[in-house]
């Protein structure tokens, strides 16, 4: 039966490449990433504090880079109907966006699958870009080294449950479905709460006027 040390090897052959991963992924995705960085450095293939510089790197690059090409599908196609559609949704995730930018770019950090889009809506809406960096940076230096850690604990326990590899992976696998449950539990509850503190902010604002 293989071990983990195949994976070592074939990793530990590649680390340029791996490292590059870290941070074109970073662009376009994220938690598994992370995750799989901190599964990897506990293995002891990558080096915790490389894996997190290249973590940071990438997330920067993606704060700038997603921002501003935001701000050019403002220019060259704000009145496609897509792009109305695209609005509905990021609200729906985060109906007080407008109202408070700071938290809910803070927030989708912590939220699989929205960060990415919330980074596009805050350029397309040319949110300030200073209260955008500063929910963007804050957000990126708790959310990168939590991630990491947790892809400690998860190739800590997989091991605890076996060195092979078909089952050491199975079992990471089983943690990260279990944590992508979690998460979209979390923010089911979340955008529950954001609506109904919209909704009575609307209430309170409609009760003032009359």
């Amino acid at each position: 039966m293989h071990t983990v040390q195949v994976l070592n090897s074939l990793v530990g052959d590649h680390q340029v490449l791996a490292y590059l991963v870290i941070f074109v992924g970073l662009i376009f995705e994220g938690e598994i990433i992370v995750i799989t960085a901190g599964v990897l450095s506990y293995l002891g293939v990558l080096d915790f504090w490389l894996s997190l510089s290249f973590i940071f790197a990438g997330g920067m690059a993606k704060t700038f880079g997603v921002y501003y090409f935001g701000e050019y599908i403002y220019e060259k196609y704000n009145q496609h109907s897509f792009l109305k559609y695209f609005e509905k949704r990021v609200l729906y995730f985060l109906p007080r966006f407008k109202q408070k930018p700071f938290w809910s770019i803070f927030i989708s950090k912590f939220i699989i699958g929205v960060n990415f889009w919330v980074i596009v809506f805050s350029g397309y809406n040319k949110i300030n870009f200073k209260t955008f960096l500063k929910a963007e940076t804050i957000s990126t230096v708790i959310w990168a080294p939590l991630l990491l850690s947790l892809g400690f604990f998860f190739s800590q326990t997989a091991l605890s449950f076996s060195k092979e590899i078909n089952k050491f992976s199975l079992a990471i696998f089983a943690l990260l479905v279990i944590f992508l449950l979690f998460d979209k539990l979390v923010a089911s509850f979340y955008r529950v709460f954001e609506y109904l503190k919209n909704s009575n902010g609307n209430n309170g604002n409609n009760g003032n006027k009359q």
